[in-house]
C-alpha cells in the first residue's frame, strides 16, 4: 500500500478521504468521537500540503436524525472550524456547484453515503461517479475496512488510493499480535460468537493463556453442562467441547447474574434458570489482575459484560489493571473505547483500535478487502 505521505505533490489536488464518522449517539446526541480525533492527522496532514479535502463517511440511517450528518458536522467544526458541511444529496446541481468553488486547503463533510443506494451494493455505477469528484482517493476508515462497499473497494478501480497515517498505524499494531512478545494474554469478549470462534481457535494456539468473557463464555458455560438461565446463547453449535480441553483458555470464575431488579454474583456453576448472566464478577477480576502482572504483551476486544445495559463495572476494572501495567498493550472494540474516552485513559495503553469486526477479521485473516483494494489500486 501507498501511504499519503508518498504523494510528491498534492497542491490544489482534489483528495476524496474516506472517514468512518458514524458515532454512536442517544437522543440526538454524540456519545463518543474518538474516531473523529483518530482521522484528525490525515486530514490536517492533507490541508497543510494544499489539498482540497473532500470527507466521505456513511452513519447508520437512526431515526432521531434520519441518517443526517448535522450532528457529525457539528462534531467536526470542535476540532477543524473552517470544514464545511455540504447537506444537498451527494449527487445533485448543489453540491457539484460548492465543490466546484473549493480552493486549495477547504475541508468539506458531503452527505451520508448510506443514503445512496449504490454505496452498500458497491454498484460499478455509483463507484465511478464517486471518483469524479476527486483526482486521489484516501482510506482512513480501517473500522468498515471489511466492509466491500464502493466508497471502499470500488473507488479504487478508477482513481489512486492510498493508505491515510492511522489506517497504517491500525496495521502495524495490530500486526503485533501475529509475532508478539511473551508471555502474551488474549482477552475476548462481547457477543457474536459466529465472528469471533476463528479468532478463539487461532490465539488458543498462539497465546499464553487465553481469556474468554462477555456474552461468548456463556456459550462455554453451556457446553460444560452449566445452566444458563436466560443469558444471551447461540442457536449453533460450534463444537466447544474441543476448545474446553485446551489448557490455555480460561473462563470467568464468577459471574454477575440479575432476576428483575435483584443481583448476585456466583460461580457460573450455580445460575438458575430464570437469571440472567450480565457480567463477570470480582473474582475473576482478581483473576486477571494475576494474569496482567505476568503478561508482556495484552491484546483484548470487547467488553466483559451487557455493556449496553449499563453492565460496565468489571470492564472498567479491566481497563484501569491494563492502563496501570507495564506490558505492551493493544484494545479494541467500539464499546470498550467509549469506555476509554470516558475514562480518559487513551494514553495509557500502547495502541486503541477504531476497529470492531474490522479488528476481528483482520487479527484472523491478515488482511480486509479495503487493504486488498489498496494494494490493487
Amino acid at each position: 500500500m501507498k501511504s499519503i505521505k508518498d504523494i510528491e505533490n498534492l497542491s490544489g489536488k482534489r483528495v476524496l478521504v474516506r472517514v468512518d464518522f458514524n458515532l454512536p449517539m442517544k437522543d440526538g446526541k454524540i456519545l463518543d468521537d474518538f474516531r473523529i480525533k483518530k482521522a484528525l492527522g490525515t486530514i490536517t496532514y492533507l490541508q497543510k500540503k494544499g489539498a482540497i479535502v473532500i470527507l466521505l463517511t456513511h452513519m447508520e440511517n437512526k431515526s432521531e436524525v434520519d441518517g443526517n450528518l448535522k450532528p457529525i458536522a457539528t462534531r467536526l467544526k470542535k476540532y477543524i472550524p473552517e470544514a464545511v458541511f455540504v447537506e444537498t444529496p451527494i449527487f445533485s446541481d448543489e453540491t457539484e456547484n460548492i465543490l466546484a468553488g473549493l480552493k486549495k486547503g477547504n475541508i468539506v463533510l458531503l452527505q451520508n453515503l448510506r443514503r445512496e443506494k449504490g454505496e452498500k451494493d458497491n454498484a460499478p455505477s455509483f463507484a465511478r461517479a464517486l471518483s469524479r469528484y476527486g483526482d486521489l482517493f484516501v482510506n482512513e476508515a480501517f473500522s468498515v475496512s471489511h466492509r466491500t462497499h464502493a466508497s471502499i473497494v470500488g473507488i479504487t478501480k478508477h482513481i489512486e488510493g492510498y493508505a491515510g497515517l492511522n489506517f497504517l498505524d491500525e496495521i502495524k499494531m495490530l500486526s503485533k499480535a501475529f509475532e508478539p512478545t511473551h508471555p502474551f494474554l488474549f482477552i475476548l469478549g462481547g457477543a457474536k460468537f459466529e465472528t469471533k470462534i476463528p479468532l478463539i481457535k487461532k490465539f488458543l494456539k498462539h497465546a499464553d493463556n487465553t481469556v474468554i468473557a462477555g456474552a461468548i463464555a456463556n456459550d462455554f458455560f453451556r457446553a460444560k453442562g452449566y445452566e444458563v438461565g436466560v443469558s444471551l446463547v447461540e442457536s449453533t453449535n460450534f463444537n466447544i467441547n474441543t476448545l474446553l480441553k485446551n489448557q490455555n483458555l480460561i473462563l470467568p470464575v464468577d459471574v454477575e447474574v440479575i432476576k428483575g431488579n435483584k443481583h448476585r454474583f456466583t460461580k457460573p456453576s450455580d445460575v438458575a434458570k430464570d437469571e440472567n448472566i450480565v457480567d463477570a464478577g470480582p473474582k475473576t477480576i482478581e483473576l486477571l489482575k494475576d494474569l496482567i502482572s505476568k503478561s508482556k504483551f495484552i491484546l483484548w476486544n470487547g467488553p466483559l459484560g451487557k455493556y449496553e445495559n449499563g453492565n460496565s463495572l468489571a470492564t472498567e476494572q479491566l481497563l484501569k489493571l491494563i492502563a496501570k501495567s507495564s506490558a505492551e498493550s493493544i484494545i479494541g472494540g467500539g464499546d470498550t473505547v467509549a469506555l476509554i474516552s470516558k475514562l480518559k485513559i487513551e494514553d495509557s495503553f500502547g495502541f486503541v483500535s477504531t476497529g470492531g469486526g474490522s479488528t476481528l477479521e483482520f487479527l484472523d485473516k491478515g488482511t480486509l478487502a479495503g487493504i486488498k483494494a489498496l494494494n490493487k489500486a
